[in-house]
């Protein structure tokens, strides 16, 4: 790591940004070639302050190692999509979904339940990846726009994993922050009651402006759908079997695992026979559901291998970006720059906040921008008056719910092709995300969540 100057840190951020922004809003670009031409600049800007190649392929290295879990996790999701399109699962839900959710509030109704999910889950990617695909479908037979649907299962499957003690980022948050688990959920209910209120409340606003129902198309489309896909009620053990892996706290690998292996059984006992050539072929390029109904097979010809190719590269462009970042010091200068300014409450949480966010919109990694704000803030908080309660409160607002709104992001790379929407359309309607920031910035410069212990006379003194 080099030695930069605060203000090349920030002109590098900034062309940065530019580059991928200019690139995404004006020319429409997917985000792989802004990546890559800001990769190129990167190392170019290494050569000019003489760091050896070496250590910018190290960097590189370093990046790209950080994501070879995720990278596995997407290949798995992909191939348990395309087997649970076969076994039935996925058309059953849609099947049941279509019978069960309110027409006229389907997007609170889709806020919530994937709510629920995700906290019993613990995991926005798995909630995505097998309720959040049934909304999306159901959406599309009731003509409900599609970035909508995608607002709504987002933000409730975030609900899940800020708030669920079986989520990865909210034990992340809790222990960078030394604060305990139940402690830091508790806490974290100051910013997710609220945020989820006024979600379902524009869920509900939005969605009886934008309803389009058609009841005949709904009942031309569940009767093709019950002809075409497995439609059964054994075809939802595989989801059962995710939530009891979930419950017993299993990783994300072996949970996806037991997934399409559960899958596979079902399928091979409801259909009566298997074709191994078939499955492979099935694994590798997704479901084709051979539907008559173009919108039909539109609705359920996915998954596969190769259908998250476009994932995986964006995110290995991304961690070597991140990488390179590393090297140069760039996040850890920027954070210096930042603790600079932080002499109140309400500055030291908005500090936190955006430290997060330009974390999360650099390296795209939401772990890190939880990792790095934590130890870069843990001991102003406590010079301050704060517990590790209020610090992985802030952290969560900065950066688990953001990484979906970034289009290179791990999270928004991955809801973006699962979901099939881009992060660009969906971004206006993932109210939660949106809402949880802003919402502890209001906190901090009024002080509410923020107990006071000996923190009026440590600002003074700083002021």
């Amino acid at each position: 790591m080099i030695n930069l100057r605060g203000w090349e840190a920030l002109l590098i951020i900034a062309i940065i940004l530019s580059v991928i922004g200019v690139s995404l809003i004006h020319y429409g670009a997917h985000p792989h070639v802004p990546i890559f031409i800001v990769i190129i600049f990167i190392i170019g800007y290494g050569f000019i302050k003489r760091v050896p190649w070496a250590a910018l392929e190290e960097g590189m290295i370093k990046g790209v190692k950080a994501g070879i879990v995720p990278i596995m996790i997407f290949m798995l999701i992909g191939v348990l999509i395309a087997v649970w399109m076969e076994s039935g699962t996925i058309p059953t839900l849609i099947a049941y979904s279509l019978h069960i959710v309110s027409t006229d509030y389907f997007l609170p109704s889709a806020f919530i339940a994937t709510a629920v999910v995700g906290i019993s889950l613990g995991s926005a990617f798995t909630t995505i990846s097998t309720i959040g695909v049934a909304f999306m479908a159901v959406g599309s037979i009731l003509g409900i726009p599609l970035p909508m649907v995608a607002g709504a299962v987002i933000s409730g499957s975030l609900v899940g994993d800020k708030l669920s003690p079986l989520s990865d980022t909210t034990n992340l948050a809790s222990s960078v922050a030394k604060s305990d688990l139940f402690e830091h959920i508790r806490h974290m209910l100051w910013v997710g009651i609220p945020a989820f209120t006024i979600s379902l409340i524009l869920f509900i606003i939005i969605g009886r402006t934008n309803t389009t129902v058609q009841p005949e198309r709904m009942e031309e489309m569940l009767t093709s759908l019950q002809e075409t896909a497995i439609v059964h009620p054994f075809a939802l053990l595989p989801a059962v079997c995710i939530i009891v892996m979930a419950i017993m706290k299993k990783s994300a690998i072996p949970t996806m695992i037991i997934g399409i292996t559960a899958g596979l059984v079902t399928s091979i006992l409801l259909r009566g026979d298997i074709f191994i050539a078939d499955w492979m072929q099935l694994i590798q390029n997704g479901y084709i559901s051979g539907a008559a109904n173009e919108d039909l097979a539109n609705i359920l010809d996915r998954g596969g291998i190769q259908s998250m190719m476009w994932a995986i590269s964006l995110l290995l462009l991304a961690l070597s970006m991140g990488g390179l970042l590393s090297v140069l010091g760039v996040i850890e200068r920027l954070i210096q720059l930042i603790q600079g300014a932080v002499k109140t409450t309400g500055r030291l949480v908005l500090s936190t906040v955006l430290s997060g966010i330009g974390i999360n919109a650099s390296l795209g990694e939401q772990y890190m921008s939880i990792i790095l704000t934590g130890e870069a803030f843990q001991k102003r908080y406590k010079e301050m008056g704060f517990t590790g309660k209020q610090l992985s409160k802030v952290l969560e607002s900065g950066g688990t719910v953001i990484n979906p709104l970034i289009p290179y992001g791990v999270s928004g790379v991955f809801m973006s092709s699962v979901l099939g929407v881009p992060v660009l359309s969906y971004l206006p309607f993932v109210f939660f995300c949106l809402l949880c920031p802003l919402i502890t910035m209001v906190y901090g410069f009024t002080g509410v969540s923020f107990s006071k212990n000996n923190i009026e006379s440590v600002e003074r003194k700083a002021a």
